[in-house]
């Protein structure tokens, strides 16, 4: 049985944790172009753990321009099994102010430039999608974040805008209307992906402001917004240092079934299927096509 591997995805220095040992940057290949960044791997009281600054270090990379495939890619490849995603979002709901952390449970995803699955012509792959985060990895978020007094609620749909550019108020109130919570630029295709790959997902949506719904959202200084941003950087630290040694423990494979979820995806007849997206699909897809395969 896997030994669980804690991938985290989010801000460049989420990785500034005291007690993180045997620190290092690893430069990961993959079939799908370069990750974002190096990957600094790492243990945190016996949980290993391995961290992607999603936009490169220093900010560097749009949303709509991040190489989603190749970041999920080179994490599981470092031996993830399961992957926190930690992102700044604005919040639809008065009752969401700045500061609340949000353990999201759905998605809306109005992304629209970017390539969304691992699989395509030569292999064809459906994934269930209904229940698109890790439950389990939501108990111990709730539990970590109840145990830390952090402001938080469990449940919410974020929407997935596609960026850069901020929402219209025509569009922050049509997603109030269908009842979304927060909205962000980041989770999608991220979320798809994990599940492609086998690997369980949860995200913790942290609120930096509202939407422009909001009529105090126009009275909003640079350094208040900037405030929020530092303290909820704080507190994903210490969420990361609280949550991790909670999964050391757990069982795998997830009960959810998120590490199976490749089991009756594949569509394509093993004989028609292209050998070199099979091949690009060693990581990724690894389990079932060598079990397909007889081997």
């Amino acid at each position: 049985m896997s030994t669980p591997v804690l991938g985290i995805i989010g801000g460049s220095g989420l990785y500034e944790i005291a007690g993180l040992a045997d620190t290092r940057w690893v430069k990961v290949e993959t079939p799908w172009g370069e990750p974002s960044d190096e990957i600094l791997t790492g243990t945190l009281d016996g949980q290993k753990l391995c961290f992607l600054p999603r936009h490169g270090r220093g900010h560097r990379i749009p949303p709509s321009e991040l190489n989603y495939r190749a970041n999920i890619d080179a994490l599981k490849r470092l031996g993830a099994t399961e992957i926190l995603s930690i992102s700044a979002v604005g919040s639809l709901k008065e009752e969401l102010p700045p500061g609340t952390f949000v353990v999201v449970d759905q998605f809306i995803d109005r992304t629209f430039s970017r390539v969304k699955s691992f699989f395509g012509t030569g292999l064809v792959a459906h994934v269930g999608l209904g229940h698109p985060v890790c439950g389990r990895l939501g108990d111990a978020l709730e539990e970590s974040l109840a145990a830390l007094k952090i402001p938080h609620r469990r449940g919410g749909t974020y929407v997935v805008m596609e960026g850069p550019q901020f929402s219209t108020l025509a569009e922050s109130n049509l997603y109030r209307s269908w009842g979304a919570d927060v909205i962000g630029m980041t989770n999608m295709p991220e979320a798809k992906l994990a599940r492609e790959a086998e690997l369980c997902y949860a995200t913790v949506a942290m609120v930096t402001d509202y939407d422009c719904w909001h009529p105090d959202h126009d009275h909003v200084s640079v350094d208040s917004i900037i405030k929020v941003l530092l303290d909820n950087a704080e507190k994903a630290r210490a969420l990361v240092k609280v949550v991790a040694p909670k999964l050391k423990n757990q069982p795998l494979p997830c009960r959810q079934g998120c590490q199976r979820a490749l089991d009756s995806a594949l569509i394509t007849a093993p004989d028609k299927r292209d050998p070199a997206l099979m091949a690009k699909l060693d990581a990724v897809a690894g389990r079932v096509l060598r079990k397909s395969a007889g081997l």
